[in-house]
This record gives C-alpha cells, sequence and structure tokens, in this order.
C-alpha cells in the first residue's frame, strides 16, 4: 500500500490545495456516493472508497491537514511545532463524533429540512416544543382558548414517518457490517477509526429512503394547536397538548406541545427579583447581630444590601396581585438561604481562629 506521503488527497479528491472544508466535503460526498460498495460493482471500487475516506480523514481536521501539507513540501511540522491534537495519533481523532459532519450523503439528524441526511436507520422519540403564552391577569382567571401555529418537525406524509416508501424493516448496514464504525489506514497517523459515514453509527439503515424526508421519517412543517388555559391559573403555569411536539425519527414516538402561561402582572421584573434577593440576603445577618449585640459593627454587610434591595424591588412599582407577592417572597427566601450560609460560615471561622488564639497563649505558659 501506498504511504501517505505518496499520495495527493487533493487529487484523490479532486479539489484545490487551497480549497476550502466546504468545498472538500462536498467533493468527497460526490465519490463517495460513485465509489460506495454497494452502488458501484467495478473490483477496485471498494479500495478507491477507502482511499477518498482516508484522504477526507485527514483533510477535514485542520491540524492533519497541516501536517499533511507540511509534510509534502518536506517539512516535518511545517514550522506548526509538534502535533497539538490533543486525542494523538492512535485515539479516535473525532472525539466519538461522526468524522463526517452532515454525514457522506447529505444531511444529519435534526438538521434544517432543506439539508439531506444519510440512509440511517437511527429511530429515536421526538422533543417537547415549548411554548410562552402571554396572557393578563383577568384572562388567566377565567380560562381562555387560544390557537398557536408554529413550527415543528412532522411526521413524513409520503412514508408515513417509517423513512422508508416500500420495505418495511431496516437492513444490516453494507459499510460496516453493523458495527457502526469503520477503520481507516493512513500512514503517518495511524490507523483511524471512525463512524460509519453510511449508517452513523447505528449499524442499521433505511433500505430506500423516502426522498421527500432523506430517511429520517420527518419534515419540517407548520403546525396549529388549540390551547385551552384553564381558569385559575397563574404565571408560570404549564399546559401540555400530548403528540404535539416534533415527531420522532424512523416512526418514534413524538414530543408534546407545552404551553408555559405568562402572566405579565404577576411576573416580577429581573431588576426586582434582584431586590428581594438582596433584602433576604440582608436578613441573616441582622438576625446575628441582634442575637449577638453586635448590630452596629454589621452597619455596612446589613445596611448596604437592604438599601440597595429596597430601591431595586420597589422601583418598578408595587402590583397587587397575590403571586406576585409569593413570587417576591421566594426570592427574599432565595437571598436569605444565601445570606444565612454566608453567616454560619464566618461564624465558624472566627470561632476557630478564636480557639487557635487561646491555645496558642496557652502553649506559651507552658514555658
Amino acid at each position: 500500500m501506498a504511504s501517505m506521503n505518496d499520495k495527493d488527497y487533493y487529487a484523490l479528491l479532486g479539489v484545490e490545495k487551497d480549497a476550502s472544508q466546504d468545498q472538500i466535503r462536498k467533493a468527497f460526498q460526490t465519490r463517495a456516493r460513485k465509489l460506495h460498495p454497494d452502488v458501484n460493482k467495478e473490483p477496485d471500487a471498494e479500495e478507491r472508497f477507502k482511499e477518498v475516506s482516508e484522504a477526507y480523514a485527514v483533510l477535514s481536521d485542520p491540524d492533519k491537514r497541516k501536517r499533511y501539507d507540511a509534510m509534502r513540501s518536506g517539512s516535518p511540522f511545517g514550522g506548526y511545532g509538534a502535533p497539538t491534537s490533543p486525542q494523538g495519533y492512535g485515539s479516535d481523532p473525532f472525539g466519538g463524533a461522526s468524522p463526517f459532519g452532515w454525514g457522506p450523503f447529505g444531511g444529519g439528524f435534526g438538521g434544517a429540512a432543506s439539508r439531506r441526511r444519510s440512509r440511517s436507520y437511527n429511530p429515536r422519540a421526538g422533543t417537547d416544543v415549548a411554548y410562552e403564552l402571554t396572557v393578563d391577569a383577568a384572562a388567566a382567571a377565567k380560562g381562555v382558548r387560544r390557537g398557536v401555529t408554529y413550527q415543528r418537525y412532522g411526521t413524513c406524509e409520503v412514508c408515513h414517518g417509517s423513512g422508508s416508501v416500500e420495505a418495511e424493516h431496516s437492513e444490516t448496514c453494507p459499510t460496516c457490517g453493523g458495527s457502526g464504525r469503520i477503520t481507516v489506514d493512513t500512514g503517518l497517523f495511524g490507523v483511524m477509526a471512525m463512524t460509519c459515514p453510511e449508517c452513523e453509527g447505528t449499524g442499521r439503515v433505511v433500505a430506500d429512503p423516502c426522498r421527500a424526508c432523506g430517511g429520517s421519517g420527518r419534515t419540517l412543517t407548520a403546525s396549529e394547536v388549540v390551547v385551552d388555559v384553564p381558569a385559575g391559573s397563574h404565571d408560570g403555569d404549564e399546559v401540555r397538548v400530548a403528540g404535539m411536539g416534533n415527531a420522532g425519527t424512523n416512526g418514534s414516538s413524538a414530543g408534546d406541545f407545552v404551553c408555559r402561561v405568562c402572566v405579565p402582572e404577576e411576573r416580577l421584573e429581573r431588576t426586582q427579583a434582584s431586590g428581594f434577593n438582596l433584602i433576604g440576603f440582608a436578613v441573616p445577618f441582622a438576625v446575628l447581630g441582634l442575637l449577638t449585640s453586635t448590630l452596629s459593627s454589621m452597619t455596612f454587610i446589613v445596611g448596604v444590601p437592604l438599601v440597595v434591595g429596597l430601591y431595586l424591588a420597589l422601583r418598578g412599582g408595587i402590583r397587587h396581585q397575590g403571586r406576585w407577592w409569593r413570587n417576591a417572597g421566594i426570592a427574599v427566601l432565595n437571598g436569605a438561604s444565601n445570606g444565612l450560609a454566608l453567616a454560619v460560615f464566618l461564624v465558624l471561622m472566627l470561632s476557630c481562629t478564636s480557639g487557635l488564639g487561646r491555645g496558642g497563649y496557652g502553649g506559651y505558659g507552658l514555658y
């Protein structure tokens, strides 16, 4: 087998030496489709496929590309110093992720609708779609029904979510034999293990990928849902609509549409929440000062947070909604917990310091 120094990886991919990463990726995708052993039955197709995979493995990695260019020019490291790749030569250079980005045959799982994907069979449950619905306090108290239009991944209407138009079942990946990994001998860089570019590591592929969804079983679409906000709702409450989230891949279950209710009259502004936090922070120190008769010495640590906190909390105006006061109380408690932790720490530090001082004086008294 020819050494890496004898191979022109740029020529193997048909790109110029100053080609961008995107041009290299597209060139590899084009050649991989033509030379794939499952498509090309020529005797040397498999060997040529390995060569272009090796070329892409090196040129797609900026560090390896620099070292390869330097080696071709005659300098061991081309002025870049010793190799700095954190993985080293003998480990997976791609950190366990697919080295082919969106795959040699197109887009990847979860990408934009315009991107094509490989024909990997990868069933995954769909994620929830979160939406914030703003209503006033009166509507939240009485209950309200709202129609919402949003974008989500819906079940493909052509293949009905399976990802395959005709075949009922997936098949073992012909490239990796079901292992989900392939190895490429790059010569100087050693044998590198990679995620299989065809199945993207799953070991299974869709037999005949649907052209509408690329084999994922879902497409980006606009959907509508009617949300019933029940009477007596408050800021932060959630209303779920089952099955109206993102569709799963290859026939897996869909997530939910999660509507979070926002009632501005009950919501603390960010500065107000910070103000109530400061007020709560000062409370433990005020109590500590009263219990130890040292409040006068704690004027700064109590007075400054209290004054600044009151200013921030009241600057936006006081609202008379019960939930607003509840949120304010929660913010005060959060601040008080932080202040209490610091107060206990200071008390323990002072106790240890005074104990060491007494022990020291006693020790000197022995002499």
